[in-house]
C-alpha cells in the first residue's frame, strides 16, 4: 500500500475543521492575542498602521478591474496585482481593527471579479505554455487565488449565504477548475508553477470547505492525458514505481533535498516557499491531523534555512541558474517564512536573528509573534556556515557548496540541472565579499514585471546565452556548451562530490567530478578558500584538471566584475572593428576585443571592482592564449549587459591542468584618491608534478612558497601518500595538504 493512498484513506474518514472564521492564516484566537497586545508588539503596529493608511486610500480611489490586454508590467496586469494585494491586506485589518469598510472593500472587489470571470477567455497574449484568463499566465491567476482565498476567508461571515453562493459557483471553483482540470500540464507535475497552482486550489478549497478540491490540490489529477515520460523546457515529471507524483504531497517530496535545496535553485526556491507555507499554514489550521510540518522531516523547516544560507555577504541571494540579481533575504516571502517558521517552532532562535535584520514582520499571527518576541530578547547576528547541500530527491544528484571565510564567499555548482530554469554551468563557481559580486555569474537575461523589455518575459538571449556554458566560469570544450545545450541530455546524469571539508578554521575545500558533460571527457574542479597572515583576505586556489580521449579545445572564463587594470602579458585591444567570438553556444554574443598568446608558464591578470583591487594568477603553457571580450554581441535589442571576461584558451590537449590563485589585495578610495596595496604580492603560480594520482602546485610571494598537494584518486582522508619529484619527496595525509615553507 503506498503512501499517497494511505494518505487518501485518511484524508476519506477525515473531514474539514469546521471552525470559526477566519480560519487559513488567521483565526480567531490568534486575532484576540493581536488585539489585546498590540502595544507589546511595536514592528507589527507599524505594519498595521502602513496598510490602514494604504487601504484606506484605495478606498478613496475606488476599484478598478480592468479587461485583461497586457503582459508583465502592463496596466492591467500591474493592476491585477496590486488588487489582490489590496484584498488580502484589507481582509487582515477587517479582522484586527473590526471596521466594516474593509470587508465591504473586499466584497465590492470580489463581486466585480465574479460579474467579469465568466465571460472571460484566454488572455489575448496567448505567450505562455499555459495562458491564464486575469493574468498572461496561468502561474499569475494562481497568485491572485492564492492571495484571494485568504481574503474571502476573512471576511467569510461579513457574506450572507447567498453572497457567498454566487462567488463560489461564479467565479471560485471554476476558477480552481480553469487551473486544475483545464491546464493539468500546468497543475500535474513537480515544479514551482505547480506548487502555486497546488496551493491556489487548495486555499480556496479550505477556504470553501470544499473536500472535492482539498483533494485535487493534495493529490493532484489522477487522470490528465499527459505523457508522464515528458520532459520539456518547462520542467519535468517524476514517476516512482511507475506511479506519476503529483499534488501537494508531491511537491515536498521530490521539490527538495533532504538538506532543503531547491533544484531550480535559491530566486526560484525564495518564489516557491511563499505557496509552501501559506498553503501549509492553512493545513495546520484547518487539518491538522496531516501534520504538515512534521511532513519528510520537517522540510519546510529546512527549506527555510537553508534558503537564508544561500545568500551572499550582502544579503543577496546567489546567483544560481535563471535568477534576477539583486533579490534579498528581506523579501516579503522570507519575511514571511521567517516569521512562520519561527510560530511553528521557535526554539530557531537563528530566524529570530534574521528577523531582526530584516527589520519587518508578516501581516499575521506569525509576523505578531514575532514582533513580541524581537522586544524581549538580545540577538546575535545569523551565522553563515560552510556547508554542502546535496541536491536531488536523496541528495545524492550533486548539490552545490557554498565556502566561507570572514567576508569572503565562494559557491561552487555541481548540482542537478535544475529542469527549465537550470544553467549547462557544472563545476561553475562565483565569489563574493562584503563589496558585493568578485567574479560573477550572469543570471537570467530577463528584466522581471518591467512591459518594455518583453512584458517582462524571459529574453531570447537568455536561451542563447545566459544558460550556456561559455557564460559561466566552467570549462568550455570545443566551443560548445555541456550536454549540446539539451535539458533531456542533463537531467538524465549528475556530477558526483569527491570531498568537502570546512571543518578548518583557516581552508575550506569542495571538489566534484563531471564526466558526463562531454562525450569522452572527464573533469574534476577543486576548489579551496585559503586564509593565510602573509595575504590580507582569504584567498581562492582552483585546481581543475580536464581528460580527454582526444585533442580537444578548452576555454575557461573568468566573467570578473570591474575595470581591466594591468596584466603580465601584452595583449593589444580590437581598435577599428570588433566581431563575434564564434556563432553559437553563446559565444555569438561575446565581442572579441582582443586574442593573445601566453609564451611563460605563469601570468597574472589584474582588475579593480567595487573599489577593491584583485589578481589572479596563472599557470601556463607554450601555446596557451587569452581572449579578452565582452557580452553583448548580436544583442539587436541591447538586452545584454556590456560584462567583461577573460578567457584562458587550451588548444588541441589531452590533458589540460588549470591553477589559478586569486588574491583580493587593495582598496582605492575615490574620496582621498589614494590606492592602498593595488598590486599583488603573489609573485608565481605554477604546476610542480601531476600523474594519474595526483598533482603538486606552487604559488610563492616574496618571502614564502606555499605549496598544494592533492590526491586526485583516493578520497579517504585517512589514506597515506608520497609523490617523488626529482630529489624531493612529498608525504601527507589524506586528500590534500598545503604546506608553507619560508624561502
Amino acid at each position: 500500500m503506498t503512501k499517497y493512498y494511505i494518505l487518501f484513506l485518511l484524508f476519506s474518514c477525515t473531514t474539514l475543521l469546521s471552525a470559526q472564521r477566519p480560519s487559513l492564516t488567521l483565526t480567531k484566537e490568534g486575532i484576540t492575542k493581536i488585539k489585546s497586545g498590540l502595544k507589546t508588539a511595536p514592528l507589527f503596529e507599524k505594519e498595521l498602521l502602513q496598510i490602514q493608511k494604504e487601504i484606506d486610500l484605495a478606498i478613496l480611489k475606488g476599484i478598478d478591474v480592468p479587461i485583461p490586454k497586457d503582459m508583465a508590467g502592463g496596466y492591467t496586469h500591474q493592476q491585477h496585482k496590486v488588487n489582490y494585494n489590496l484584498m488580502h491586506k484589507a481582509g487582515n485589518l477587517y479582522q484586527f481593527t473590526g471596521n466594516e469598510k474593509y470587508a465591504s472593500f473586499v466584497k465590492e472587489m470580489l463581486f466585480a471579479y465574479a460579474e467579469m470571470y465568466p465571460s472571460l477567455g484566454l488572455h489575448p497574449t496567448m505567450k505562455s505554455y499555459a495562458t491564464g484568463k486575469i493574468f498572461w499566465q496561468c502561474l499569475n491567476d494562481a497568485n491572485w487565488l492564492v492571495f484571494t482565498s485568504q481574503a474571502y476567508d476573512c471576511i467569510y461571515d461579513f457574506l450572507s449565504a447567498s453572497e457567498r453562493e454566487k462567488l463560489e459557483i461564479d467565479l471560485f471553483i471554476p476558477f480552481a477548475n480553469f487551473l486544475s482540470e483545464e491546464n493539468p500540464k500546468f497543475f500535474n507535475r513537480i515544479h514551482n508553477h505547480s506548487t502555486w497552482a497546488n496551493a491556489a486550489v487548495g486555499l480556496m478549497a479550505l477556504a470553501m470547505n470544499n473536500d472535492t478540491l482539498l483533494h485535487k490540490a493534495l493529490y493532484g489529477l489522477e487522470d490528465d492525458g499527459i505523457n508522464p515520460d515528458e520532459i520539456d523546457n518547462d520542467g519535468g515529471y517524476i514517476k516512482k514505481d511507475g506511479i506519476r507524483q503529483t499534488g501537494f504531497l508531491a511537491q515536498l517530496d521530490y521539490s527538495f533535498s533532504p538538506e532543503g535545496y531547491f533544484s531550480e535553485g535559491p530566486y526560484y526556491q525564495r518564489y516557491a516557499i511563499f505557496p509552501f507555507l501559506v498553503f501549509s499554514h492553512a493545513l495546520h489550521n484547518k487539518r491538522p491531523d496531516l501534520k504538515i510540518f512534521e511532513y519528510r522531516n520537517g522540510i519546510l523547516k529546512k527549506a527555510t534555512n537553508t534558503l537564508l544560507q544561500l545568500t551572499d555577504p550582502q544579503g543577496k541571494f546567489f546567483a544560481i541558474n535563471d535568477s534576477q540579481k539583486g533579490m534579498t533575504y528581506k523579501a516579503f516571502e522570507i519575511v514571511m517564512a521567517v516569521d512562520l517558521m519561527y510560530l511553528i517552532d521557535n526554539s530557531q532562535v537563528q530566524l529570530l536573528e534574521w528577523a531582526a535584520k530584516q527589520n519587518k514582520v508578516a501581516f499575521n499571527i506569525a509576523g505578531f509573534y514575532v514582533a513580541q518576541k524581537l522586544e524581549t530578547m538580545n540577538l546575535s547576528e545569523p551565522v553563515k556556515e560552510s556547508r554542502v547541500y546535496g541536491d536531488g530527491v536523496n541528495g545524492d544528484k550533486g548539490g552545490i557548496s557554498v565556502l566561507r571565510i570572514d567576508d569572503a564567499e565562494l559557491l561552487f555548482k555541481f548540482s542537478t540541472h535544475g529542469m527549465g530554469h537550470g544553467h549547462f554551468d557544472r563545476l561553475s563557481y562565483s565569489f563574493y565579499n562584503d563589496a558585493g559580486e568578485v567574479l560573477q555569474d550572469y543570471g537570467a537575461v530577463r528584466w522581471v514585471n518591467v512591459d518594455q523589455k518583453a512584458g517582462g518575459r524571459y529574453l531570447p538571449e537568455n536561451k542563447t546565452f545566459g544558460k550556456q556554458t561559455i557564460a559561466h566560469n566552467t570549462a568550455t570544450i570545443n566551443m560548445g556548451s555541456q550536454y549540446k545545450a539539451k535539458v533531456k541530455n542533463a537531467e538524465v546524469v549528475d556530477p558526483v562530490m569527491y570531498y568537502f571539508d570546512a571543518d578548518q578554521e583557516n581552508i575550506k575545500v569542495v571538489s566534484a567530478i563531471e564526466n558526463n558533460a562531454y562525450a569522452n571527457v572527464n573533469q574534476h574542479r577543486t576548489m579551496m578558500l585559503y586564509k593565510d597572515a602573509e595575504f590580507s583576505q582569504p584567498l581562492i586556489l582552483d585546481l581543475f584538471t580536464i581528460e580527454s580521449k582526444e585533442g580537444v579545445n578548452i576555454d575557461l572564463p573568468l566573467w570578473y566584475t570591474g575595470h581591466l587594470m594591468k596584466t603580465s602579458f601584452t595583449c593589444g585591444k580590437n581598435l577599428s572593428s570588433l566581431s563575434p567570438l564564434g556563432e553559437k553556444d553563446g559565444y555569438q554574443h561575446i565581442w572579441q576585443e582582443g586574442t593573445c598568446s601566453v609564451n611563460e608558464d605563469y601570468f597574472a591578470f589584474n582588475w579593480f571592482g567595487n573599489n577593491r583591487f584583485y589578481t589572479q594568477h596563472s599557470a601556463s603553457h607554450a601555446g596557451d592564449k587569452v581572449v579578452m571580450g565582452r557580452a553583448g554581441a548580436n544583442d539587436p535589442n541591447f538586452n545584454l549587459r556590456s560584462d567583461p571576461v577573460m578567457i584562458h584558451r587550451k588548444l588541441n590537449t589531452k590533458e589540460a591542468i588549470f591553477f589559478n590563485v586569486l588574491e583580493a589585495h587593495g582598496t582605492y578610495s575615490k574620496t582621498t584618491e589614494i590606492p592602498k596595496d593595488p598590486y599583488s604580492s603573489i609573485e608565481n603560480v605554477k604546476v610542480i608534478h601531476s600523474d594519474k594520482d595526483y598533482i603538486i602546485c606552487a604559488f610563492s610571494n616574496q618571502d614564502y612558497t606555499w605549496e598544494v598537494l592533492f590526491a586526485r584518486t583516493d578520497n579517504n582522508s585517512n589514506s597515506i601518500h608520497e609523490v617523488s619529484v626529482g630529489a624531493k619527496n612529498y608525504r601527507w595525509n589524506g586528500i590534500y595538504q598545503i604546506t608553507k615553507l619560508k624561502k
